[in-house]
């Protein structure tokens, strides 16, 4: 099974929750604060992380700033019941996805899973000998995604995607000049058990397009229909 890390502040959270996890066969690792976590995340990665915003010495956000500069790592947050703020900071920064305070461990769990699913990790963490990844590499001019290693490259040069923003970007650049919805991107990015708003999509339009114009000043492939959605612009 995948490897988990936690990070929160709150010992009661990191025991119980480390314990159902254990049980559901996951291997745990557990941390108190940002600061003891990082260095870990960079040089063990798991493949999955929860962090809590809030944390003495190095919360949450900077702890996830950080990360994203050298990482893609799925992340879920866990924010207090009226964060919304930090909700909204989390996900233009690159989370996967969040939960609030007070939560099921049933519930956390199958945001687990989801977000591992949506990245393939539940099978490829023990793959199979010899076996091979069957979605074709979409190439869309100077874009190529390639499904089966997550991977994503502009003019030949890489760009790291986290899982919500590759999905996002796959499902534009399947069909470039149709345009997709954010109703619809959210159906091929998240979970039906997962909601979020049009803002949530707003955001990470906007960091895909941060991303690819540290490559590419000139990228304009996404392309924004006010009150309808976006479309992919095959050059």
């Amino acid at each position: 099974m995948a490897k988990i890390y936690l990070v929160d502040d709150d010992e009661n959270i990191l025991t119980s929750v480390s314990m159902f996890l254990e049980g559901e066969g996951y291997t745990v690792r557990k941390f108190h604060d940002g600061a003891s976590a990082l260095d870990v995340l960079k040089s063990d990665p798991p493949d999955l992380a929860v962090f809590d915003v809030k944390m003495p010495r190095m919360d949450g956000l900077e702890l996830l700033r950080r990360l994203r500069t050298t990482s893609n790592l799925p992340v879920i947050f866990l924010t207090s019941k009226d964060d919304e703020f930090d909700e909204a900071i989390g996900l233009n920064m690159g989370a996967d996805d969040y939960i609030k305070k007070p939560f099921s461990q049933r519930l956390l769990g199958e945001r687990i899973k989801a977000v591992l699913r949506r990245a393939n990790l539940t099978s490829i963490v023990n793959p199979a000998p010899g076996a091979e990844g069957d979605e074709k590499v979409i190439s869309r001019g100077k874009l190529v995604l390639d499904p089966n290693r997550h991977a994503c490259s502009w003019e030949g040069s890489p760009v790291r995607l986290t899982v919500t923003e590759f999905l996002i970007l796959e499902a534009l650049a399947k069909r470039p000049g149709f345009v997709k919805s954010r109703d619809q991107l959210m159906d091929a990015a998240y979970d039906d058990q997962i909601y979020v708003d049009d803002r949530t999509i707003d955001s990470h339009i906007k960091r895909l397009r941060k991303k690819f114009r540290k490559t590419d000043k000139s990228f304009d492939g996404i392309e924004t229909l006010y009150g309808v959605g976006y479309k992919y612009k095959e050059a």
